[in-house]
């Protein structure tokens, strides 16, 4: 595949499940769009007050890159806090605990790579909020 421009505004943005009234993450999946064989890369919204669910990847690496808002993470075991504001980086190697969480006022926008792409899903854990 040839190198190529995705637009934000043109992202397909897939609402994950969540429960009535509570804030939603949107997830646009990349990694088909953009033609990464050997990756997997999303960018993901979440509404204020959103949160994922606490999990672990086995094999797979990830790197959150904060475009937008802060974004609130609890990674390790017990969980410990860290924030990020647009720029900053946090890398979660692989077997690592994590949890990601808008707790801001506005939208937080996150890209995510992760290596090597993951065929099982990731293990969850109970909340750490």
């Amino acid at each position: 595949m040839s190198p190529g421009l995705l637009k934000y505004d043109d992202h397909d943005w897939i609402t994950r499940p969540h429960e009535d009234g509570e804030p939603a993450r949107h997830v646009a999946e990349l990694s088909e769009a953009a033609g990464t064989e050997w990756s997997r890369a999303n960018v993901w919204r979440y509404e204020p007050g959103a949160a994922g669910k606490r999990h672990r990847h086995p094999t797979q690496d990830e790197t959150f890159v904060v475009v937008r808002g802060t974004l609130t993470m609890y990674l390790g075991e017990p969980p410990e806090r860290v924030d990020a504001v647009p720029g900053d980086v946090v890398h979660v190697p692989h077997g690592t605990p994590l949890q990601t969480v808008n707790h801001g006022l506005d939208d937080l926008v996150v890209y995510v790579h992760g290596w090597p792409p993951e065929e099982e899903n990731a293990q969850l854990l109970p909340s750490a909020i």
